[in-house]
C-alpha cells in the first residue's frame, strides 16, 4: 500500500494515534536530527489531514442541521 492510499484509508482516530506516536518519538532526547525532521514533516501532514477530516465532518453536520431546520453554524475558536 502506498503512502497516499494509507492516508486515504486511515480513520481520524488512527491519524490521531499515529500523530501521538510521532510526537512521542520527537520528544525523545536520542532522536537523530534527520529522523526528527522526517517525523516533523509526517506530523505536519497528519495535522493537515486531521483538519481536513474535521472540516468535512463539520460541513456534513451543518448540512444535516440545515435540512432538519435546525441551523446552528459552527464557530471557529478564534471567533469566540
Amino acid at each position: 500500500m502506498t503512502d497516499a492510499t494509507t492516508k486515504q484509508k486511515r480513520t481520524f482516530e488512527e491519524t490521531l494515534s499515529r500523530l501521538e506516536e510521532v510526537l512521542a518519538k520527537l520528544e525523545r532526547t536520542d532522536c537523530p536530527l534527520e529522523e526528527a525532521l522526517e517525523l516533523f514533516g509526517e506530523g505536519m501532514e497528519l495535522v493537515k489531514d486531521s483538519r481536513i477530516k474535521l472540516a468535512d465532518v463539520e460541513n456534513k453536520i451543518a448540512i444535516l442541521l440545515k435540512e432538519s431546520g435546525q441551523i446552528a453554524p459552527f464557530e471557529a475558536e478564534e471567533d469566540r
